[in-house]
């Protein structure tokens, strides 16, 4: 049997491009915003690699979430509708590049993220 096929065996770019891409399993779920935190959590141990992938993420996943409590003050001032579709637009393109990334090797850092981690 291949060892290689079996998803719990999978390298750590394999491992960091899926951290990425489960943002994209539903926000309005919330599992889009706990997924990628629990699979940094239960994976930065066994592989160092994930760490960075999991802190991107996580600065992303905070700052999104300050972004959009903004664009909810915004909607009295009509300027919050425009700038609520632009950050679920970033919420879909953004984690897919990081995922492609991810799957090369590199650590990619969203941008407009603010560092918490």
């Amino acid at each position: 049997m291949n060892q290689g096929s079996n998803s719990l065996n999978a390298n750590p770019n394999t491992w960091a491009m899926i951290l990425h891409l489960s943002m994209l399993l539903g926000p309005t779920t919330l599992i889009g915003y706990v997924a990628p935190i629990v699979i940094w959590q239960i994976k930065k141990n066994t592989m160092p690699e994930i760490d960075a992938h999991g802190r991107a993420a996580a600065n992303w996943i905070i700052s999104s979430l300050i972004y959009g409590a903004v664009c909810v003050v915004l909607f009295f001032f009509l300027i919050g509708f425009p700038l609520a579709i632009l950050l679920a637009v970033l919420g879909i393109v953004f984690p897919i590049i990081a995922g492609i990334k991810a799957s090369d090797g590199e650590v990619w850092n969203y941008p407009l993220s603010i560092r918490f981690f």
